[in-house]
């Protein structure tokens, strides 16, 4: 069986608070997109590959901890060999490794014929991943909590969005560490975003795009994302902004032409650019 696995991008990201167990709760509007990784899987004895030899091929892979994970609450016994063909960039903000876990389950789910419920199969996600429920949802979603939270939202109105992700990780955790959420003073407007999304006002929407990490990101790191930004905008981008912990940035446009003279200047800088569109809940599924 071959599924896509669908990248995401944050519209917004915002943290309110230090929980007790040392996690943070967020506030997040996540779109999925239309850069895919290819997973094809196989009954087997439980294999892992990818086409990228430095991702991990055993157990620790999250696409094999969602086939046990999903064996375990099912009771379902089915070994599978699971190839994953990486387009996703990694370490990007785009939950390609939970976007992966979630195919995964959404396959399992159809081949075991055990008829869980997107919401059901985002139950299980849960212990494998903090965006492997809403990668199981997919489309356009408010996402709160640890990840766990996710309420589908109205469809980000149809535009092309161009995705830039400069050659460099950075670690979620330490960017986490560099967060001190009593003095954080700029949020995004997520109300706002939401009504803009409900009225199918794309303009409204860019204008509310903002992520807190940016805030905290090292100077070196907070250089190269405002300068991609600054890109997109001069080409004519409604709003841009970063994705998750980063470093990918992306720019909303109405014009295809405009993204398409946005990527070609980015490209010559940068190696992972893309031109995508959003992804609805039902295609996603």
């Amino acid at each position: 069986m071959e599924i896509q696995a669908y990248a995401k991008l944050n519209l917004s990201l915002d943290i309110l608070r230090r929980r007790a167990d040392g996690y943070h709760d967020l506030q997040m509007v996540m779109v999925s997109i239309d850069l895919t990784d290819t997973l094809t899987l196989t009954p087997g004895t439980g294999s892992m590959s990818t086409n990228l030899s430095f991702l991990p091929a055993d157990g620790s892979n999250l696409a094999q901890k969602a086939a046990a994970a999903f064996c375990a609450a099912t009771g379902v016994e089915q070994k599978l060999d699971i190839h994953i063909d990486k387009h996703i960039p990694v370490c990007a903000g785009m939950a390609g490794g939970s976007s992966d876990a979630a195919a995964v389950l959404r396959a399992m789910n159809e081949q075991s014929h055990t008829g869980l419920s997107p919401m059901e199969l985002a139950k299980i996600g849960e212990a494998v991943g903090s965006d492997v429920p809403y990668c199981v949802i997919g489309g356009t979603a408010l996402v709160e909590g640890r990840g766990e939270q996710v309420t589908p939202l109205p469809p980000l109105p149809p535009c092309h969005l161009v995705v830039c992700k400069p050659p460099f990780p950075i670690s979620t955790p330490q960017l986490f560490g560099r967060v001190n959420v009593k003095k954080i003073t700029c949020r995004p407007d997520t109300q706002g975003l939401i009504q803009a999304l409900e009225v199918g006002d794309l303009t409204g929407v860019a204008r509310r795009l903002y992520n807190v990490f940016e805030d905290v990101l090292e100077p070196r790191h907070r250089q190269t994302v405002d300068e991609i930004k600054s890109t997109l905008i001069e080409y004519g981008a409604l709003g841009a902004a970063m994705s998750g912990s980063g470093p990918t940035v992306f720019g909303i446009y109405q014009e295809e032409a405009q993204a398409q003279q946005a990527a070609q200047a980015l490209q010559a800088q940068y190696k992972d650019v893309f031109v995508c569109h959003p992804v609805q809940a039902q295609q996603a599924d």
